[in-house]
């Protein structure tokens, strides 16, 4: 698990100096494209936070991808087993409703939806 976690860690910072360096601008093809987000927007921006020291900022990008990255990183300790032993229907309807609220954070957060 450590291993794991240097690496993400690593590939965090790295991503933080090339956008310091170079702001390569919008990633996403859906947003560049149609100038909505998709429920994943922000998640390299979670990484760039979190490679930049920013720990509070990162989780504002996108909650889902930031739970997301700390669930891979502790899945060695037992919580990668207790997400499969969860029924297909159980982990479908999980997913469903964090995708739905991760894009509905991303309408907010970009302005696009009003609250």
């Amino acid at each position: 698990m450590l291993l794991r976690v240097a690496a993400m860690a690593g590939a965090a910072m790295g991503a933080a100096w090339i956008h310091r360096v170079n702001d390569p601008g919008v990633l996403c093809p859906f947003r560049a494209i149609t100038g909505i987000p998709c429920p994943m927007c922000g998640g390299t921006t979670v990484f760039i936070e979190l490679g930049s020291g920013h720990v509070a900022q990162a989780p504002l990008a996108n909650p889902v991808a930031f739970v997301g990255a700390i669930g891979l990183a502790v899945a060695p300790l037992g919580a990668g087993s207790r997400w499969w032993a969860l029924q297909p229907r159980t982990r479908a309807w999980v997913l469903g409703t964090a995708l739905v609220g991760s894009e509905l954070w991303q309408l907010v957060r970009l302005g696009l939806l009003r609250v």
